[in-house]
């Protein structure tokens, strides 16, 4: 199936990726396989912001900002967190988990959990192998799918301003705006 062709059945979506610096080696093959999946997807590179922060711990605000400007129609989160000698890792891990749990549900936008929390550096480089099943490709494909369920809910949802107004919509698609 022809780009076009393909992008006409997927329909205009906008995504987000925050990947964090931290471990490179291996969030540097998360993104590149997630951007290959948008794209192969038919998502046009113009349609997908991607950010960059220090590590996994700054991954939440920055995914729960970029939904909140209502410009996304989902948020991919990638990260690497391996595990060392402290409980340094237990940490990381809970408070990047609840943060990305706690973003997606403040701001109604899906925010994509596509960080490994990992016990050893091979782990990671397994989970981020573009040749096996690598999970930033994974999160672009989760990506879709919510962008698709979330635009149909929302298709389905109330005008907003009344009473039986149940999920919150895009900034972007409010009048006015």
């Amino acid at each position: 199936m022809k780009g076009s062709e393909h992008r006409r059945r997927v329909g205009r979506f906008r995504f987000g990726i925050v990947v964090s610096k931290f471990n490179r080696s291996v969030t540097g093959k998360l993104l590149a396989s997630c951007l290959d999946e948008l794209a192969e997807q038919g998502i046009n590179p113009a349609d997908v912001d991607v950010e960059r922060v220090p590590g996994a711990f700054e991954i939440p605000l920055i995914a729960r900002t970029m939904a909140m400007t209502g410009r996304f129609d989902a948020i991919i989160c990638l990260g690497a967190v391996i595990r060392g000698e402290t409980p340094h890792f237990d940490y990381i891990c809970a408070e990047t988990s609840r943060g990305i749990g706690q973003a997606a549900l403040a701001t109604g936008v899906p925010i994509i959990f596509g960080v490994l929390t990992t016990e050893t550096v091979a782990q990671a480089m397994e989970r981020a192998d573009p040749s096996k099943f690598n999970r930033g490709r994974e999160a672009a494909k989760a990506a879709i799918e919510m962008a698709k369920v979330m635009r149909r809910l929302n298709a389905m949802a109330p005008p907003l301003g009344s009473d039986a107004t149940l999920l919150p919509r895009r900034a972007a698609s409010r009048p006015g705006r």
